[in-house]
């Protein structure tokens, strides 16, 4: 049975309720939207006992003030924006037992844009789809299909393990991503990089890009060393998914990420790979993006070795999957 376990006495920029995302509908052109930083959203919710996919609050840059109205446990992951509870600084990465009346807040953005906050026993809100991720654009999922808003109340569902059980566990340093100081983005070519000349090839893998203010959940617009193409930017329109790199007309990559379309008509120079997708979204406008290619099967590696971590983390709280 869920209780309602959280008050929203500050919205903050742009707090949503996320998942992992609505799939297996973009044949009818919904999209699938779901947590910008999958990795991050995974952890919290495993830090507190929950399956991966439960749904959390996603922040923005500049955060909400939060009221507890049940004790509960929390984790906050991703971004550091200075939480606190009860004007106490409140730790990343790890689950804490929290009080009814206590208050959490944030502060000034240290390290990447989007936080996450894992309630034990997750957000419930319907399920649009089979998911709960919130997409304004169609005011669809989430709390109402929209951004929160002073007032709001969440309830969380049962939660699948005890909460002192729960309490205290935390992601080992070695693994917490550093979002400020990220290495270049790894990336597949293609699957159009035919449609470019190899010294614009070159250029993109040698370049700086910096996110342009006009970067959204749809996709991170990025302003650099222009792109040429060899026959134009246009092509049939053809399967998009997160982390294809567009390159329209002007030259300039644009990299999809959860709230991307289904389908593109713009040239794909390459594909952010899934592992590094999180490093990314976490880029603010602004900041500086460089690109390095890499093989499918180092791709893959990766993403295994990265599975491998989670699977680890599923096993150490016990958490079914």
């Amino acid at each position: 049975m869920s209780n309602t376990i959280i008050e929203v006495v500050k919205p903050g920029l742009a707090t949503s309720v996320q998942d992992l995302g609505r799939t297996g509908f973009q044949a009818f052109g919904v999209v699938v939207s779901g947590a910008m930083d999958s990795f991050a959203l995974q952890v919290g919710n495993m830090l507190v006992g929950n399956r991966r996919n439960a749904a959390g609050l996603e922040i923005v840059i500049m955060g909400p003030e939060l009221r507890i109205l049940e004790d509960t446990v929390l984790a906050i992951c991703g971004a550091d924006l200075s939480p606190k509870l009860d004007g106490e600084q409140f730790p990343g990465w790890k689950s804490v037992a929290v009080k009814k009346g206590q208050v959490i807040t944030f502060g000034q953005p240290k390290d990447g844009a989007y936080a996450y906050i894992a309630v034990a026993g997750g957000i419930e809100t319907p399920f649009v789809m089979g998911s709960r991720s919130t997409y304004t654009k169609a005011a669809i999922g989430g709390f109402k299909g929209r951004y929160l808003q002073k007032g709001d109340r969440l309830a969380n569902g049962p939660s699948h393990l005890p909460l002192g059980s729960v309490s205290g566990k935390g992601l080992s340093s070695k693994f917490i991503p550093n979002y400020k100081n990220a290495e270049k983005i790894r990336v597949v070519l293609g699957p159009d990089q035919a449609a470019f000349p190899d010294n614009s090839i070159k250029q993109f893998l040698s370049a700086s890009y910096k996110v342009s203010a006009k970067s959204d959940r749809m996709g991170y617009r990025l302003e650099g060393a222009e792109l040429t193409h060899q026959h134009g930017a246009d092509i049939l329109s053809d399967a998009v998914m997160a982390g294809t790199i567009q390159v329209p007309a002007n030259g300039q990559p644009i990299v999809l990420l959860a709230d991307r379309q289904t389908t593109g008509g713009y040239t794909r120079i390459g594909t952010v790979i899934s592992v590094d997708l999180p490093l990314v979204a976490q880029k603010y406008t602004g900041s500086e993006l460089q690109f390095e290619a890499i093989g499918v099967e180092e791709a893959q590696m990766l993403y295994v070795k990265r599975e491998r971590l989670l699977r680890c983390l599923s096993f150490e709280t016990g958490v079914a999957g």
